[in-house]
């Protein structure tokens, strides 16, 4: 008993069990429900990798970014292009897409590295005109480089199934949500993991007053562009597996209202909160799903319908924010904090007493 609660007082092995509870929990929900719903797992995951990134990098450190969704369009692009280049040269295997995708989450690293040093001087609203502009300008490119990024139509990603031990019944979707959620469970076990620790508390020292950080000799700048490229990386890996489930990486896919949408999400579920992160991302897939089905349901015209299907998810999206930001400041997650202050309370409190 002693031996246990030595290991549960070790953070890797407190964030490890309900990572194993969470791959648990995809194999038997994946496994359960339609090739649409595995579809929306997809995208889900794609989704928690980068609020989680997002929650680090705005919620742990205080640095605001609106072009995130660039940082995906590297991932993504990256993982197509890698695959693209195996498929023109008959190479296949099951590691293709895991290794498209290691690359995919180092390139963006490095190019989250370049856009944190740049913007590590900035602050508030600077950093976030900085942060737009690279997002809208990053996905322009592949309009001017067309033989390379294959314009406005994008890059087909060409990668095996499943493989065959897993029974002709495992579909592709099937297939998908388990890279999607799998690749969210890692992200999140790793950030849980950098949160705890001391470069955590730095940031978080970073955020809340910058000259007294700089007085305790804290490496402010350094650790901002840590925080981008930690975010960057998580990113890059979102992106990849949101071309994955898409099946192609197209500007159009990733352009600044998905930017806008996942900040959203990561206030909505609760700042500075990876549980937040996750239940935001649920929140913003839900939402996907309703409002659309809501539209068709009015039987407008075809123009009228089109302008509601671009106007109105905005719209909502601001509205819920704005509601999220006057009755609970601190996101959805805060509903359940007290419950877990009062359970980790008890736990202490009866340690103690076994002790």
């Amino acid at each position: 008993m002693n031996l246990v609660r030595r290991l549960w007082q070790w953070t890797l092995v407190r964030h490890l069990v309900p990572a194993l509870l969470g791959v648990g929990l995809v194999i038997l929900i994946t496994d359960q429900v339609s090739d649409y719903r595995n579809t929306q797992l997809t995208t889900l995951g794609a989704y928690i990798c980068v609020a989680a990134g997002l929650t680090l990098l705005t919620g742990t450190n205080g640095q605001i970014s609106l072009g995130h969704a660039a940082l995906m369009a590297v991932g993504g692009y990256t993982v197509a292009l890698i695959l693209q280049d195996f498929s023109d040269n008959n190479i296949t295997g099951q590691w293709m897409l895991p290794l498209a995708l290691i690359a995919g989450t180092l390139v963006t690293t490095v190019a989250g590295i370049v856009v944190g040093m740049a913007a590590a001087r900035l602050r508030g609203p600077y950093l976030a005109g900085a942060t737009l502009a690279f997002g809208v300008a990053l996905p322009s490119i592949t309009a001017q480089f067309t033989s390379i990024f294959k314009g406005d139509q994008g890059i087909g990603l060409i990668f095996d199934g499943p493989p065959a031990s897993l029974g002709s019944s495992f579909s592709f979707s099937h297939w998908q949500a388990w890279y999607s959620l799998f690749a969210a469970i890692i992200v999140l076990f790793f950030l849980a993991n950098v949160q705890r620790s001391a470069v955590g508390r730095h940031l978080r020292a970073v955020r809340d007053d910058d000259v007294a950080a700089r007085l305790a000799g804290l490496p402010a700048a350094r650790l901002r562009v840590l925080a981008f490229a930690v975010s960057s990386a998580a990113a890059g890996l979102g992106g990849g597996v949101f071309a994955v489930g898409l099946q192609t990486a197209s500007p159009g896919s990733f352009g600044l209202t998905l930017s806008l949408s996942l900040l959203t999400a990561v206030v909505i579920g609760g700042l500075g909160s990876l549980t937040g992160a996750v239940l935001g991302s649920i929140v913003l897939i839900y939402l996907g799903d309703v409002i659309p089905g809501f539209v068709d349901r009015l039987h407008l015209s075809a123009t009228s319908a089109q302008k509601m299907h671009d106007n109105l998810p905005p719209a909502v999206y601001g509205a819920l924010l704005i509601g999220v930001m006057m009755l609970l400041p601190g996101g959805i997650a805060s509903l359940a904090r007290p419950v877990v202050v009062r359970v980790t309370r008890r736990t202490t409190h009866t340690t103690g007493c076994n002790r």
